[in-house]
């Protein structure tokens, strides 16, 4: 029985040409509508004249290498999914991987049983936003800003600060747990998927940007916790 009621489109863009094949055909049995491209500049101009539901980039490409190429399109579009395969396994590759926006990092060689799993978890937690419900308002008010999470947008006054869909989705869960701990494994498994090593570092980095977008309203506090987690507070300093 099929369970998918749309054809999710990826666009894979990989220059092995054995290994592109293989995932190809594996992804369309799979009913995914899948593009390839086997070099990044060919990626990424079919990225600009198309829309698609996920993304999956070799890191080593001819042309433009699938880090650039994830920098490139995240210039234009911070929600769709990114998942990059590499033969590389550094953590400090794992974590600029994740810093250029990346939403999972899977390492060659790789089953395409674990590729199809990794595909459903990142559309479903897409899709299903999260995993929480949407708040009924668009907004929320954090001091003397406005955060508007359907648009990814961080307001004050006339300073509006376009956020990446990780920025959005973390600044979201802080705002749903104002003055609660939110835990570090919640944000991670809510976010990322998983609560690796590798992904926590990523998780801080954004944390420190979202302080520095914050930090011009001094009420303003995200306050680690005993090394468990974070807790957004807005003080009133009267």
């Amino acid at each position: 029985m099929k369970t998918t009621t749309r054809q999710n489109s990826i666009l894979l863009v990989e220059d092995d040409p054995n290994l592109s094949m293989v995932v190809q055909d594996y992804l369309e049995m799979l009913e995914y509508k899948t593009t390839l491209c086997r070099d990044g500049e060919e990626g990424f101009n079919k990225f600009r004249k198309n829309k698609y539901d996920l993304i999956i980039l070799d890191v080593m490409m001819p042309k433009m290498d699938g880090f650039s190429l994830a920098v490139e399109i995240r210039k234009y579009d911070t929600k769709t999914p990114i998942i990059f395969l590499t033969a590389k396994t550094l953590k400090d590759d794992r974590i600029k991987g994740f810093m250029v926006g990346c939403d999972d990092y899977i390492s060659k060689p790789f089953s395409t049983e674990e590729l199809s799993m990794r595909i459903k978890a990142i559309l479903k937690r897409c899709q299903n936003n999260n995993g929480f419900q949407e708040p009924e308002d668009t907004e929320f008010e954090i001091g003397s800003f406005k955060f508007d999470h359907i648009n990814m947008l961080l307001k004050q006054g006339e300073t509006v600060h376009n956020l990446t869909r990780k920025e959005t989705a973390l600044l979201k869960l802080l705002c749903i747990y104002q003055d609660k701990l939110l835990s570090r494994e919640t944000a991670l498994k809510s976010i990322w998927g998983d609560d690796d090593y590798f992904i926590g570092r990523s998780m801080d980095v954004f944390i420190s940007k979202l302080r520095k977008y914050l930090r011009s309203d001094p009420k303003i506090h995200i306050t680690n916790i005993h090394g468990t987690g974070f807790k957004l507070e807005v003080i009133d300093e009267e």
